[in-house]
């Protein structure tokens, strides 16, 4: 993903405003420490940068898990010119649907590739080495992990399509276009995947990981899909996560925005400040499982299954 850190006013109390009523409903539970394990067997698989075995190695786990427990499983396998690199880039999307025969559907997705160069480190001599991605790429996946073996146990109400995205990593700086060319390869072939049926919106889950988790509303997901962002922010304040913060932060280029580009309201939950303002691991080697918890994982967790959970056909 790539950041503009203007960061915008405080969002008044109105925002507030019609939080939601869960009626003594039974959520099944997310659980952190689960999702943890599914962060830390990605990362010791190495950097996963597409064509690199890191890379290869996690598709094969990602299959391996969700083929058992997933009502259908698509793989998506394309390939472009590479853009900074002779030859061609192999894209390798995996989509895991739950509840397929409903029709009102939502979707969820995170990138599983890793960045193959730390060009944020603060030692110019790492910049050309590549990162383990703990927190950015494998946070977002163990989160949807932990979701499809929920989803496995107990349907949901309505369809969910669990989207594993590759290549969102690839991009230079300032080079939006050869971001998140995973997603703008799903949604050329999404009518065929979906069978037809848009999701009704999606949530976009990257860097969740963090041990000193905030987040803050990003602001194209704030701008281009208010109704949705404002029920996520709301939910998790009625189940008590401050972590989620009633104020817009930065503008953020991520795989939501080819989304929201097609007309599809999304929303960006990412924490990018990671672990804080003047200190980042982002795009550098300290991006380690040490930096993560399962407390985080658990809190961005909980709110996606009770959204799920609650929603009606």
């Amino acid at each position: 993903m790539f950041a503009n850190k203007q960061v915008c006013s405080l969002l008044t109390g109105w925002l507030l405003f019609g939080g939601v009523i869960l009626c003594g409903q039974q959520i099944p539970h997310f659980n952190g420490y689960r999702a943890f394990e599914h962060l830390e067997k990605q990362v010791i698989l190495g950097p996963r940068f597409p064509g690199s075995p890191g890379h290869i190695a996690l598709v094969s786990l990602l299959t391996d898990h969700l083929k058992p427990i997933a009502h259908e499983l698509k793989i998506q396998q394309t390939s472009q010119s590479h853009p900074y690199q002779k030859g061609r880039l192999s894209i390798t999307n995996i989509l895991a649907r739950f509840n397929p025969q409903a029709r009102s559907r939502v979707l969820l997705l995170a990138h599983y590739d890793t960045r193959s160069i730390a060009d944020q480190d603060p030692d110019p001599g790492n910049r050309s080495k590549p990162i383990l991605g703990a927190n950015d790429g494998a946070s977002g996946v163990a989160i949807l992990l932990t979701l499809a073996d929920i989803l496995a146990g107990e349907i949901p109400p309505i369809g969910v399509d669990l989207l594993f995205v590759d290549a969102e990593d690839v991009g230079r700086s300032g080079d939006l276009d050869n971001y998140s060319l995973g997603t703008k390869a799903f949604l050329a072939e999404m009518n065929e995947l979906l069978g037809g049926l848009r999701p009704q919106y999606a949530v976009l889950i990257d860097m969740v990981g963090d041990a000193e988790l905030t987040l803050p509303i990003e602001y194209n997901s704030w701008r281009d899909a208010r109704q949705l962002t404002q029920r996520i922010w709301n939910l998790a304040r009625d189940l008590g996560y401050s972590q989620f913060r009633f104020e817009v932060g930065a503008q953020i280029y991520d795989d939501h925005v080819p989304l929201l580009e097609a007309g599809i309201p999304a929303v960006d939950i990412i924490d990018f400040n990671y672990p804080y303002p003047g200190k980042n691991y982002w795009h550098t080697l300290e991006d380690t499982p040490d930096k993560c918890s399962p407390e985080s994982l658990e809190a961005v967790g909980t709110v996606l299954t009770t959204l799920i959970y609650s929603e009606r056909p």
